[in-house]
């Protein structure tokens, strides 16, 4: 009888503690965004930017972003998406072009969730940067015309090739139905009633600056617009995690519209004929909590 009760108490622990596996829950690195007016503006290799001479800029007020990848990457040596990939968005190809899906892209707020993964499936290893390709960014901005101070609305594509079905800036939409490559923007400008009834301008950008600080060892594709940042101290993954992890991607939005100011008034003025030459995000810094 003894032995007997001995196996059952067995099964019955056996039993508990395949209960108690199954209702844990397993670890996750998890993604989330910020957008930073405060952090420093760097330049395309990571260094403190300055503003060229003949241009202005302003810190636009952001509504959301849109991100279509996230890259682990061992060291200055790891070539573009050699390091561990742990989110990709879906891409098709349109004419012969690989392009981002916009309308599958999540719109993401300050502190917003981008991407989460169970630890087990991140690959053990140590981590001195990460890469982020953004692929849309949604904000208001300030401009001058005819006398009036107005708010615009711009929406900008900022990766490589996105396929766009439609999208909606503010509260007009546009209707592409095709793919756009990098620096594509509308931007709604705001009725002033009686006189204007608003639209929306359609424009590209002539470029989009892409920091990379590891530029001369690991370049990126032309093209793109995957931000590199750099850890403060190495990320280690061991594989044998137990509690979350969560790294916030930081990235700079100071000063990050950029103009032709031709009169020097630090006013954007396009109908004076100033020019958007810049949206890019200028600089990013991943921030770890466990």
């Amino acid at each position: 009888m003894k032995s007997r009760y001995l196996i059952l108490m067995a099964l019955v622990a056996s039993v508990s503690a395949c209960k108690k596996d199954k209702g844990e829950k397993e670890p996750q690195l998890i993604f989330k965004v910020k957008l930073d007016p405060q952090q420093p503006r760097l330049d395309v290799m990571g260094n403190p930017s300055v503003m060229p001479a003949g241009h202005a800029a302003q810190n636009p007020e952001f509504n959301f972003v849109a991100l279509h990848s996230i890259e682990l990457v061992p060291n200055k040596f790891t070539q573009f998406e050699q390091g561990d990939l742990v989110y990709s968005a879906r891409h098709i190809m349109q004419n012969g072009v690989h392009a981002v899906v916009f309308d599958e892209l999540k719109q993401l707020k300050n502190g917003d969730v981008v991407f989460t993964i169970p630890l087990s499936k991140v690959t053990p290893g140590s981590y001195e940067y990460i890469r982020s390709s953004v692929a849309y960014q949604n904000y208001n901005f300030n401009f001058s015309a005819n006398g009036y101070d107005l708010t615009g609305t711009v929406g900008c594509f900022v990766g490589h090739n996105t396929y766009i079905s439609s999208y909606t800036i503010k509260d007009k939409t546009v209707t592409v139905n095709g793919v756009k490559a990098q620096g594509y923007y509308g931007i709604e400008i705001p009725p002033i009633p009686p006189y204007y009834p608003g639209e929306v301008i359609e424009g590209q950008t002539p470029g989009t600056t892409v920091i990379n600080p590891i530029s001369t060892t690991s370049p990126l594709p032309e093209g793109s617009c995957t931000v590199t940042g750099t850890f403060p101290e190495k990320f280690i993954v061991t594989g044998n995690e137990t509690k979350d992890i969560v790294i916030t991607l930081s990235f700079s939005t100071n000063n990050s519209f950029e103009w032709t100011d031709t009169n020097g008034n630090g006013k954007l003025e396009p109908l004076d004929g100033e020019q958007v030459v810049d949206m890019g995000l200028r600089g990013l810094i991943p921030i770890v909590e466990r």
